[in-house]
């Protein structure tokens, strides 16, 4: 038989679908149960098979039925869903012959009643197939609006892999061009089918020839798919199902779309100028002379990111986030707990639910190392504080107006006497306001750490650090540092 054509745009109807219609009056008589339409077709040739596409209710009064075998045995061999046989006025009844030839090949076998016309069953399949792609529509704009909340909600990945496996009854996961699985949602996957998921997302990323965008599968009873977020990055969702059905695969291009969305690199009008400063960054480029090219007023706010539930900062996750920052510079640390945004001075940076964050002020490109200190001290004291977002916010109000040489000179004087780490403890501490469990939380060290830190720092200074004299100018003094 030539290849089949493309299926129809109309999901396919169950026969016993059609059989529960009391008002045609069908009954099956031999052949299985289980059996779907995609046509319906009406012959009374000897041999329709060049004439059938395949899957059709075939309706025939067997005006020229001569060998029951061989005509059965044809349709089968053709594709033929299911025969539905008329009575009268050719047949009183439905030949036995044909009966048995049925229940031989494993045709279905419908006795159509001499009421009943050939039309008004072909009117009722489509009739079936309407509502069924009704339903099927539905089904489908139902799990695009909520695909799309999700797709808007904090930590939108993990949100849409959820609603995915929810509309599909499955597992649905984003893998890594190794296999390694980023986020994933719905029941956790037998160790054989984890391992065939892989496989197939392998398939999607070749090394040396074009990949496709996607590739199915099936072990056992589980369906497997696999779909490429492209971008570049070997990225690929995966979904294992116990059976497919219509829609499936157009929900699950719409969650390809808004993964692929979201896993993506924000790109700016200025990627290329940003492209060309990191270049001249990695050949020994001044930072200064680079600035220019990195737009933003050349000035920029580095962000610490923690996740608030513990995990690491993937990259796919992390590249969300840098882009409800408004930022394509994102570094995530698998082998860390913290992802690090270069964000525009100009923008303005929001707590994101999902993260707990620390941000520095604007600074040129120049400086950003020291920003890049500044957003880790205020990601520990939001951390401590159990805040969205803390900001290094630069000097203001009284500490600004003090002169900037004599100010740093005795602000290094006085702290002179002490070791970097009791620096940094003391500026937790006071910034804290002496709370000596969130300086721990904060700096990650015992409660007893700190307090021997700050004991040896008034040793150290020779100072009473309950003195509120005394905190004061210590504070201002690091706030010059």
């Amino acid at each position: 038989m030539p290849d089949s054509p493309a299926g129809p745009p109309t999901p396919p109807v169950a026969l016993a679908g059609l059989l529960a219609l009391e008002e045609l009056g069908l009954r099956r008589i031999a052949g299985p149960a289980d059996a779907e339409l995609l046509w319906v077709h009406t012959s009374e040739m000897a041999d329709p098979y060049p004439y059938l596409l395949g899957g059709e209710l075939l309706l025939s009064a067997g005006v020229l039925l001569t060998d029951p075998d061989t005509y059965v045995a044809r349709l089968v061999e053709a594709g033929a869903a299911a025969l539905g046989f008329g009575v009268r006025p050719v047949h009183e009844t439905v030949p036995p012959a044909l009966v048995a030839a049925c229940d031989r090949h494993g045709l279905p076998l419908v006795e159509v009643p001499p009421e009943t016309p050939f039309t008004a069953i072909a009117r009722a399949v489509w009739g079936l197939m309407a509502a069924a792609r009704h339903r099927e529509l539905r089904r489908v704009t139902r799990a695009q609006q909520a695909l799309a909340s999700a797709a808007a909600r904090p930590d939108p990945i993990p949100a849409v892999l959820h609603q995915l496996a929810v509309r599909l009854s499955g597992r649905a996961a984003v893998l890594s061009a190794d296999g390694e699985e980023l986020h994933a949602a719905g029941r956790p996957p037998a160790p054989e089918v984890r391992a065939a998921l892989s496989r197939l997302a392998r398939v999607l990323a070749p090394a040396e020839r074009p990949s496709p965008a996607s590739a199915t599968d099936t072990l056992g009873e589980a369906q497997l798919s696999a779909y490429s977020l492209g971008g570049g990055q070997g990225l690929a969702l995966t979904l294992a199902t116990d059976r497919r059905e219509p829609g499936d695969h157009t929900i699950a291009g719409i969650a390809v779309v808004l993964l692929s969305l979201l896993a993506a690199p924000h790109q700016g009008a200025d990627a290329a100028n940003r492209s060309a400063a990191l270049v001249r960054l990695l050949l020994g480029a001044d930072p200064a002379a680079v600035a220019p090219l990195l737009g933003g007023g050349a000035r920029w706010t580095v962000v610490h990111a923690r996740r608030s539930d513990g995990g690491a900062p993937d990259p796919l996750s992390a590249g969300a986030l840098g882009a409800a920052l408004g930022s394509a510079l994102v570094d995530a640390d698998p082998e860390g707990d913290t992802a690090r945004v270069l964000v525009p001075g100009g923008a303005r940076v929001t707590p994101q639910p999902g993260w707990t964050l620390g941000a520095s002020a604007p600074v040129p490109a120049d400086a950003l190392e020291a920003a890049s200190t500044q957003a880790a001290r205020a990601l520990g004291r939001a951390t401590a504080t159990r805040t969205p977002l803390a900001v290094d916010a630069p000097l203001s109000g009284l500490a600004a107006l003090l002169p900037p040489g004599p100010a740093a000179a005795r602000a290094h004087e006085l702290l002179a006497p002490l070791s970097a780490p009791l620096v940094e403890t003391l500026r937790c501490w006071l910034s804290l306001h002496g709370s000596w469990d969130r300086t721990a939380v904060a700096l990650s060290v015992h409660r007893n750490t700190v307090r021997q830190r700050i004991a040896r720092c008034g040793v150290l200074l020779g100072a009473d650090l309950d003195d509120m004299d005394v905190r004061t100018e210590l504070w201002l003094a690091l706030r010059q540092e």
